[in-house]
């Protein structure tokens, strides 16, 4: 009896062991397969692209004062249509970028003011879609409300559309300012995204006031670190960005961001 009760022993113990080591070996695979996966490329352009997420917070806790009025989430913006990549009206933006524009938030509010938000983090797709709809003359349907002054083919061209934003680094924003005593955005003298000289910043064929209230958002953002876009009244971008040669690719939804 001895010599037949060690072998089948053994048995048992050798068959516990190997289903406990399936077991870890599946939960590793399991926990492997759940991990998030992030890979930089080099495209064909030369242009680094990236899917991480991980250095990139939600506008909306960093800046809880800000209003957000996503253009590209709604039909409301030059291409008539939600872009490619805006899945969820969201904004997000580097953790370095979002604590700049913490304090140029709590600078405006001293005065009467918060942020309205029109665009940050702008996913590489997006981008791809605004070329694609640039290269399509046939649909003008926008026209008469951002580019009522130029023939849409001249858009590529002169730079109003590229292949690449500074958006898609995560550390440029588009914004205005909302006037908490009258509830109203404040009048800057045209619309964001209207493709024109009309949106330069330093146009002065506007009243005294309107140019006023440009220069009151120039100031504060660029109090802050924040330089702006000589044809674009509303778009900042952190001088010191923490990624001034890569642009990333996730979509702007609520499941991109890596939350601790």
């Amino acid at each position: 009896m001895k010599r037949k009760t060690g072998p089948l022993i053994s048995f048992a113990l050798v068959s516990a062991f190997l289903m406990s080591s399936c077991s870890s070996a599946q939960t590793a695979e399991t926990e492997a397969q759940t991990e998030p996966s992030y890979t930089v490329v080099t495209g064909e352009d030369g242009i680094k692209l990236s899917n991480d997420p991980s250095g990139f917070v939600l506008l909306s806790d960093a800046v809880p004062d800000a209003i957000l009025e996503i253009r590209y989430y709604s039909t409301y913006n030059f291409m008539g249509k939600r872009v490619d990549g805006y899945e969820e009206p969201l904004a997000f933006m580097t953790k370095e970028g979002a604590e700049a524009l913490k304090e140029v938030s709590d600078d405006l509010m001293a005065k009467g003011y918060r942020l309205k938000i029109y665009d940050a983090y702008r996913p590489q797709m997006a981008v791809t879609d605004f070329v694609e709809w640039a290269e399509d003359f046939d649909d003008t349907k926008m026209k008469e409300y951002f580019y009522p002054e130029l023939e849409k083919d001249v858009l590529f061209p002169q730079g109003y559309i590229a292949e690449h934003s500074g958006h898609s680094r995560g550390s440029t924003v588009d914004l205005t300012l909302f006037d908490m005593k009258t509830e109203k955005e404040v009048d800057m003298g045209g619309t964001f995204d209207y493709f024109g000289e009309l949106s330069h910043p330093d146009y002065t064929d506007i009243t005294p006031e309107q140019y006023e209230n440009r220069m009151i958002l120039r100031e504060a953002m660029m109090a802050h670190g924040f330089k702006p876009l000589e044809e674009e009244w509303w778009h900042f971008t952190l001088e010191d960005e923490p990624y001034p040669d890569t642009y990333f690719t996730f979509p702007v939804n609520s499941d991109s961001l890596i939350t601790e």
